[in-house]
């Protein structure tokens, strides 16, 4: 495999022990293997978090810029979501 960088890394013996397992049952060839899967997989994860982080700053942005809100305090907001949920109760009755 050429450009592979050798790197030395502490499990646990609970992580040691999957990883032993996936290679023994024939799942995967080799323990770099397991370990170059788990860091693609960890890598997709990190972009979606920081896709989902850019997201929510997005539209806290949109939020403020949209202008003052409709409700004065979270009570009122909290009563609002009430009575909306009573009256959808109350049409599927």
């Amino acid at each position: 495999m050429p450009n592979v960088e050798k790197m030395s890394v502490a499990l646990t013996p609970e992580m040691a022990a999957l990883v032993h397992d996936a290679v023994e049952s024939g799942e995967y060839v080799s323990s770099s293997e397991v370990i170059r899967e788990a860091l693609r997989d960890w890598k997709q994860k990190r972009l979606l978090q920081l896709q989902n982080i850019d997201e929510v700053r997005r539209l806290w942005v949109e939020g403020i810029e949209s202008g003052k809100g409709k409700y004065k305090d979270i009570e009122a907001i909290k009563r609002e979501a009430r009575s909306r949920l009573q009256k959808n109760s109350e049409k599927d009755i």
